[in-house]
């Protein structure tokens, strides 16, 4: 005899993140991980370094942060919840609320932790298909069963970078029961335009099944860090602040979270980057003939005419000390996903795979 995890545990497969490191190469471009390439606001990082008595517990409401965030977001901060990650909000709302028998949607190509954390709490997830690699809501809606209890929404999305607009997203809420949750993931929000993304927060604020989470370790440059936050309905806010750990947030987090949020000058400097190299990229691939997908978040999906030719590419590009994302486990075997990078990784990219056509003589698709 020994112990058995829950039925289907041992059926997911262990979440694997893009790697870091490639053998025999000093100093790679990681443009795996969607990493903020400006790295953490100066301000972060001078927080960082101040003492803190290590002995002392963290504030376990993460108070501060909460009022922060909510100050500059016009956002009720009871609502507010904190996280280790925005992963632990979504993990937490799939514990609070999902089953056996329970079913969950996503989309065709979405954030993996999705499936995983709904396995994990013993209910169904069910890949929806997209059109154009962009989350389909009269498909969604069509998927809709009676035993549907959750719905996530990366807006944009990871891996595709697509969009949905405000009024798609109503529409979505609209055809959902009161007892399905709409869980809108917003981790790339920082790169789009704040004065269009269509954030959610007043549908959270007039329904009590729609959620928002947001990340710091996208923009804000604090991955390592693991800090993120939901906004929640107040009877939700109440059930994660129930089930989360006392004290689930560090407080050297804490501590760079509310020096970042206060440095938005450092958000502003991501966002011009990203936007100036992002549109350097697609156009110098596009001219040199891949099929490359424009994106709202910090990242571009080049395509290639087979999943041969992917993986073939992934690895030149290794080889040539810059490091691709493969999407096989996303539904994607013929694409690769590249993160937007600091000057000197964008054009090594470029370089690499210009280098890639010229020696393999791969005609990519024209985009």
């Amino acid at each position: 005899m020994k112990p058995v995890p829950k039925e289907g545990i041992l059926d997911m497969p262990a979440y694997v993140g893009g790697r870091d490191a490639m053998k025999g190469v000093a100093n790679p471009h990681k443009m795996s991980a969607n990493e903020n390439p400006l790295g953490a606001s100066p301000a972060a990082r001078a927080a960082l370094e101040e003492a803190f008595d290590p002995s002392v517990y963290p504030d376990g409401h993460a108070t501060a942060l909460r009022e922060a965030l909510a100050e500059l977001n016009r956002l009720n901060a009871e609502n507010i919840v904190c996280g280790n990650g925005s992963d632990e909000i979504l993990q937490l709302l799939t514990q609070a609320y999902l089953g056996p028998g329970d079913e969950v949607l996503h989309t065709e190509h979405a954030f993996l932790i999705y499936k995983l954390a709904s396995r994990a709490a013993g209910a169904r997830p069910i890949a929806v298909g997209e059109r154009a690699l962009t989350a389909n809501v009269d498909a969604l809606l069509g998927a809709v069963t009676p035993a549907t209890r959750m719905v996530f929404l990366a807006n944009p999305n990871n891996p595709t970078g697509t969009m949905l607009e405000r009024d798609e997203i109503m529409r979505l809420h609209a055809g959902l029961g009161g007892d399905t949750i709409l869980v809108l993931d917003g981790a790339y929000a920082e790169y789009c335009d704040p004065q269009n993304y269509p954030a959610g927060f007043d549908l959270v604020e007039q329904h009590d099944n729609v959620v928002t989470t947001r990340t710091f370790s996208k923009a804000y440059g604090l991955a390592a860090l693991r800090l993120g936050w939901g906004y929640c309905p107040p009877d939700i806010a109440n059930v994660l602040n129930r089930l989360r750990g006392p004290f689930n947030i560090n407080q050297p987090a804490m501590a760079a979270g509310l020096a970042a949020l206060d440095d938005q000058g450092h958000i502003e400097a991501s966002r011009v980057h990203n936007a100036q190299w992002h549109e350097w990229l697609v156009q110098q691939l596009g001219g040199i003939g891949f099929s490359v997908r424009p994106s709202f978040a910090n990242f571009i999906l080049v395509e290639f005419d087979s999943d041969k030719q992917a993986s073939a590419a992934e690895a030149f590009l290794c080889a040539r000390g810059v490091i691709p994302r493969g999407l096989t486990a996303y539904g994607l075997p013929h694409a690769l996903r590249l993160s937007i990078g600091t000057e000197a990784g964008n054009r090594a990219a470029l370089a690499a795979l210009t280098d890639f056509i010229a020696e393999t003589g791969v005609a990519e698709k024209s985009g």
